[in-house]
């Protein structure tokens, strides 16, 4: 189960160094299993596809229905439970609110000379999406991926979704797809769906890039597609690190960690900081109790074998240097004044301030992203949206007025680099 660990900079603890050197995990076993199928579903299209997704989901289905008919996406919306579809609508309108402002817009400079130079921004032309429903159905990550496509204008948004036991795909998931506006929906997944959309098969068009989470096999299947298609990041299992001083309730501080160790690759991070060694020993109690009383409390033990701790710090201050250092997915403040500590926080997928801000709200409801980097990356990396739908194109308009200005620094430039061939461009503009 969870451990308590005293913290110091040098400290040398398996437990610790298993947080910090979290990666992708993708091994060469598994990338060579992908390459395989990667390969197949290149060469042979829907015949390997359909061959894959009987093997691995144990569901026989024929290429002519591997796209879900738009009567079953409205069937199921009109069969859900009205609160269901009310809170469905709600985080919609949130994600949207939210997402607005995100918005590229196109800009020209005049540069004098008669020079106009420019960026255009604009929507890729045709976007996947992966929602995992193997473990659960996620219909939340419907409306996380779609939502910010919508906002950024893609003409065409599909979405790839493993299939139930019956073959059909959960109802739930496929309401959601109504409410965000999804017509195109596959019901397949895994490494072979990533490899359908990447090269297209007899049934499935190609996109221009494909976005969402999904196990190894379908990150080592996104990574190795990426460059013939577009992604958006490479995602891990779940991570949270509350940062809790003397003032949180150890209850919520419990709670918080439980919610994201449940998702049950038994990967997930779930680690508390905090200065208080009396708060560490109450968290670590109510982590074990309110596990007993969970229905994933198998999944839930082994993600805290593998990665979940209290690490007791000296004071806040070294808690955020090692909430920047661990890099996570999710970062509560559950302490006395949390605005003080924000703009300390550097390395964080989303920052969660306060009680009433556990990490669920941001997962359902208040309309931030719940696609994250992980596994370290929100040093460098950031929250899906509407910025990964769009591409931008940079415009150059010259006049030979500048040209003849400028035609010798160019040529200059051009050849200290070796390059005679992009000098004789600009001279060839100036010989009679």
């Amino acid at each position: 189960m969870i451990e308590i660990i005293t913290y110091r900079p040098d400290l040398k603890d398996a437990k610790l160094n298993a947080i910090l050197s979290r990666g992708a995990d993708l091994t060469p076993e598994i990338e060579a299993v992908v390459r395989e199928i990667v390969a197949a579903v290149r060469e042979r299209g829907d015949e390997a596809l359909a061959e894959f997704t009987r093997r691995f989901d144990g569901v026989g289905l024929r290429p002519d229905a591997f796209r879900v008919p738009e009567a079953e996406i409205d069937a199921a919306c009109r069969a859900a439970d009205p609160g269901l579809l009310d809170a469905l609508r709600a985080a919609a309108d949130n994600l949207r609110r939210f997402h607005e402002p995100q918005r590229l817009h196109s800009y020209f400079i005049n540069d004098a000379d008669g020079v106009i130079l420019g960026k255009r921004a604009l929507p890729i032309g045709r976007v996947a999406l992966l929602i995992p429903g193997a473990s659960a159905p996620l219909f939340s990550t419907v409306l996380m991926a779609a939502i910010p496509a919508q906002v950024a204008g893609v003409p065409q948004v599909c979405m790839a979704t493993p299939p139930q036991p019956d073959g059909r795909v959960h109802p739930a998931v496929l309401a959601a797809a109504r409410i965000a506006g999804i017509r195109e929906v596959y019901r397949v997944f895994g490494a072979q769906a990533v490899a359908a959309l990447a090269y297209g098969t007899q049934t499935i068009p190609k996109a221009d890039k494909i976005v969402g989470p999904g196990n190894r096999y379908v990150q080592a299947a996104k990574k190795q597609v990426f460059g013939d298609v577009g992604i958006e990041m490479l995602a891990g299992p779940s991570e949270i690190v509350v940062l809790a001083d003397e003032s949180a309730d150890p209850r919520h501080v419990a709670a918080d960690l439980l919610s994201q160790a449940e998702h049950g690759t038994g990967f997930e991070a779930s680690v508390c900081v905090t200065p208080s060694q009396a708060l560490a020993q109450q968290v670590r109690d109510e982590v074990i109790r309110q596990t007993e009383r969970l229905p994933r409390a198998g999944a839930i033990r082994k993600a805290l074998d593998n990665f979940g701790a209290i690490l007791v710090v000296p004071d806040l201050s070294a808690g955020v240097d090692l909430v920047n250092r661990i890099a996570p997915e999710h970062v509560e403040l559950l302490v006395a004044r949390p605005w003080e500590w924000l703009d300390r926080v550097r390395n964080a997928g989303a920052v969660f301030l306060g009680p009433a801000s556990s990490e669920p709200v941001g997962d359902y409801f208040a309309g931030t992203n719940h696609i994250l980097p992980t596994n370290g990356a929100a040093r460098f990396a950031s929250s899906l949206g509407v910025g990964d739908f769009l591409k931008t194109i940079s415009v150059v308009a010259y006049t030979q007025e500048r040209l003849a200005k400028t035609a010798g620094q160019i040529v200059k430039l051009a050849e200290a680099e070796g390059l005679d061939a992009h000098a004789a461009a600009i001279r060839a503009r100036f010989e009679r």
